[in-house]
């Protein structure tokens, strides 16, 4: 037995599907019946392929992360995976840790931490974002999260990391440990407010997946990267977050800036259902900030499509079967399957189902016996899981004495 890529599919033979119209009642993908080379006269797919986004999306981002949260699919990397410096949006980790404490307990929201001289002078003693904390005040949890959230304040970051760690210190080593726990194989901290260090480093693509988690594991507190404005000590200041009342369903989340890092954002929207988050760091200033983000953004909706290819319970190959009741199976995809994509790789899309054969019986219905990778250029290969469509009894001890005489499967 081993694997056998049973066929290899190009985007012509899915133009029923990606055109809309009627598709063919059963895709003969197993031996037999007509092959890959019948399906591409078909004809070219309908409609343009290419726009004036089309392929990489020109930026003078330094570093760009286009993914969809939904599916949990990356839409598009330039330089995603190269650890840069993050600046502020590194507080993401922060706020991370700190849900996890109010999660299990150990702190509550109207927990009260003292603001100490070292967080104070990183505070309104600085040039850094901050939310005005006076020396040796004590403020609620609730309250330094927000003004992290909101306004990026270093002295609620480092009043948090004391409060709950005893020391800044310890609080990075937290957050270094659970990067390296989460798959952030990038991220390298140094401090908890992201000020310049040459040794602070993490990915846009692991910023972009951190967001991720807090949007799905923390849904309450994610609502704070909405709030458009911040009071605290008598004094309120604005959310610096240029997508924020400037594009429809945006509700996240942060900001980034230091010499070092340029200005950054990581943001988040959510049109017709889909929430996709964007990464990009290194511009100029906030103006060239502010226009790029609305501009990804939309492209990240405007020029990436997903494109159905199989109904869940729907046949997508056959298998044989090894001393089975039935000489073959059927492998059906288990819920939906669509590939998602930039509209200009659409024509390369290329489709391969994959398994070992035969498949040994018995077969329980709903066993994974195969996978379908989906692949096209500049996109990631997306692997989707198929399925036994129906059971498959092993064979009598009879007829499987009479197979080992003749051969037989």
């Amino acid at each position: 037995m081993g694997a056998v890529i049973r066929a290899v599919l190009t985007a012509a033979a899915f133009l029923p599907i990606l055109s809309g119209a009627p598709w063919f009642p059963e895709m003969p993908l197993f031996p037999g019946m007509a092959g890959p080379a019948a399906w591409a006269q078909s004809g070219p797919l309908a409609g343009p392929l290419a726009g004036p986004l089309a392929g990489p999306l020109a930026t003078k981002a330094s570093h760009l992360f286009i993914y969809d949260s939904t599916t949990k699919t990356p839409l598009l990397c330039q330089r995603c995976d190269e650890p840069m410096p993050p600046a502020s949006m590194s507080k993401l980790m922060t706020i991370y840790l700190v849900m996890e404490k109010l999660k299990s307990g150990q702190i509550k929201p109207d927990t009260l931490l003292t603001v100490s001289e070292y967080a104070w002078r990183n505070g309104a003693q600085s040039d850094g974002s901050h939310m005005f904390l006076d020396l040796g005040s004590k403020a609620k949890v609730i309250d330094l999260i927000q003004g992290v959230i909101i306004v990026s304040a270093n002295d609620a970051c480092i009043a948090l990391a004391e409060g709950i760690w005893g020391s800044e210190a310890a609080s990075v080593a937290e957050m270094n440990a659970k990067a390296k726990a989460l798959g952030l194989n990038s991220a390298r901290f140094q401090n908890v407010s992201g000020l310049p260090h040459p040794d602070h480093r993490i990915s846009a693509r692991d910023l972009a997946l951190l967001a991720d988690r807090i949007i799905t594991e923390f849904p309450d507190t994610y609502k704070f990267y909405s709030a458009r404005e911040f009071s605290y000590n008598n004094r309120t200041q604005e959310n610096r977050n240029p997508l924020l009342g400037t594009f429809a369903g945006a509700d996240g989340v942060k900001t980034g800036h230091t010499s070092e890092a340029g200005y950054g954002l990581i943001g988040s929207a959510v049109e017709n259902g889909q929430r996709r988050i964007i990464v990009f760091n290194g511009l100029s200033s906030k103006a060239e900030r502010a226009t790029e983000a609305r501009r990804l953004m939309q492209a990240a909706f405007a020029r990436f499509k997903s494109y159905p290819l199989f109904k869940a319970g729907e046949k997508v190959a056959e298998a044989e079967v090894f001393m089975g009741a039935a000489a073959r199976v059927g492998l059906v995809a288990p819920k939906d399957i669509s590939a998602l994509m930039h509209v200009s790789a659409r024509s390369t899309m290329k489709v391969r189902v994959i398994f070992d054969a035969p498949v040994a019986a018995p077969i329980a219905k709903g066993q994974p016996i195969g996978r379908l990778e989906v692949s096209a250029d500049g996109a990631d290969k997306v692997v989707f899981p198929l399925a036994a469509g129906e059971a498959v009894k092993r064979k009598g001890a009879f007829a499987r004495a009479w197979g080992a005489l003749t051969g037989a499967p």
